[in-house]
């Protein structure tokens, strides 16, 4: 018998068990349609947590100071002490002392009450220098940014960001309006362009001053800083510049071999790996579950061929009488098994597929459903149908043509 008979005997065989089969192609449907949709809401995550890590900057590492002890000895959390000054900026933007070092952006920062008209939102208000645009890889959305001479000339400038822009002016363009801080009045020369949000912090909820005028008016410290951000020159030298960039503050501030550093540099590298190995964590959890329901969905088609094979005993027995052999009647029915999985499975792709369309609207979450994932899980269905046919298949191919005929 032809493979083409055969796929349309199955065909006819599966057409006319329409309920039994519909619910057997159920069970593969969930299943396919659940591991697809956990893949791809892993996969979208994992894109989701890069693309805001690489909003905070390209090539990014942050310099942050270590803790602070009081004079009671009462420690405070990372990043509490002032440890970091300009100085060190300076030293790390020296390209003899870190060669790998191509941009260097050191910021202090406080927390103010703007004021615009009768709109007041507090916000973090950052004084920065014009290298720190380039270094985290903003831009303006409108107007411009801070440029040296703001810095020299202590100019009252403000660059705000586009959900402080938002809350202040509603909806109106608020480049060249004037905003309160600390009882001084600055003009809005600039909004930067939407950035999202990075692991605890809107990149979107700020207010930038050149750091000189910061120091004036919100009165942070002229030589110390909160951060120093560092760009690396390529992504491939990104470990290069965080040696240079130890190397150079240990050296700084006078730690030796085995004391503790009075601060800390982290990179975009370890908070992809760590968010990355968490999600992937997560995804395989949950597509173990899932897994569970395509196999149930195996054990459903299993049952449907030993109960097609026990209806069918006469038809086999006639068959193998007329000259079918155990591998032909073997081939009839693991076809419709594989006929029942791969049904299931280009159904659950497609609700994979639809889910992958509502769900972002509902969860806020991106699903990516990539095309190797889709192919597995075909193939996964039609593994599933095989695999669940092979006994019923093989128990077809051994009844004995005189018994089959004679059973009722």
């Amino acid at each position: 018998m032809r493979w083409r008979e055969t796929l349309r005997i199955a065909l006819e065989a599966v057409r006319l068990n329409r309920l039994r089969s519909g619910l057997t192609v159920l069970g593969i449907m969930i299943g396919i349609a659940s591991v697809s949709l956990t893949v791809g809401l892993g996969q979208g995550a994992q894109t989701s947590v890069r693309q805001q890590i690489s909003a905070l900057g390209s090539n990014l590492l942050v310099v942050t100071p270590g803790s602070s002890t009081s004079t009671g000895g009462v420690r405070g959390g990372a990043g509490s002490a002032t440890t970091l000054t300009r100085a060190d900026a300076a030293a790390l933007a020296d390209r003899a002392v870190a060669p790998d070092v191509a941009a260097v952006a050191p910021v202090t920062q406080s927390s103010q009450v703007l004021t615009a008209g009768t709109s007041t939102w507090t916000t973090s208000v950052i004084g920065a220098t014009p290298s720190w645009a380039a270094v985290r890889a903003r831009t303006t959305a409108s107007g411009r940014w801070l440029t040296a001479a703001d810095v020299t000339d202590r100019s009252k400038v403000v660059v705000l960001g586009a959900d402080t822009a938002d809350e202040l002016f509603a909806g109106s363009s608020p480049v060249g309006q004037q905003v309160a801080i600390n009882g001084s009045q600055f003009t809005v020369i600039g909004v930067l362009a939407a950035a999202g949000s990075s692991s605890t912090t809107s990149e979107d909820d700020e207010a930038l001053l050149p750091w000189t005028t910061a120091s004036d008016v919100v009165g942070t410290s002229a030589t110390t800083v909160s951060s120093i951000y560092l760009e690396a020159t390529a992504e491939t030298t990104l470990s290069a510049a965080y040696q240079e960039a130890t190397a150079a503050l240990d050296v700084r501030h006078g730690i030796g071999t085995g004391d503790d550093a009075d601060f800390s540099i982290t990179s975009q590298q370890s908070l992809v790996n760590a968010a990355t190995s968490v999600t992937r964590t997560l995804t395989i959890l949950l597509g173990g579950i899932a897994g569970i329901s395509l196999l149930v969905g195996g054990i459903g088609v299993m049952n449907v061929m030993l109960v097609s094979v026990s209806e069918r005993t006469r038809e086999i027995g006639l068959r193998k009488a007329l000259g079918a052999t155990p591998t032909v009647i073997r081939r009839q029915f693991l076809a419709e098994a594989a006929a029942l999985g791969v049904a299931g499975g280009l159904l659950g792709l497609g609700i994979g597929a639809l889910g992958a369309a509502l769900l972002p609207r509902v969860l806020g979450q991106p699903v990516t459903l990539s095309a190797w994932a889709s192919a597995g899980a075909l193939a996964v269905a039609l593994a599933v149908g095989l695999v669940a046919g092979v006994y019923p298949a093989g128990r077809a191919a051994r009844l004995a043509p005189i018994d089959a005929l004679r059973r009722e």
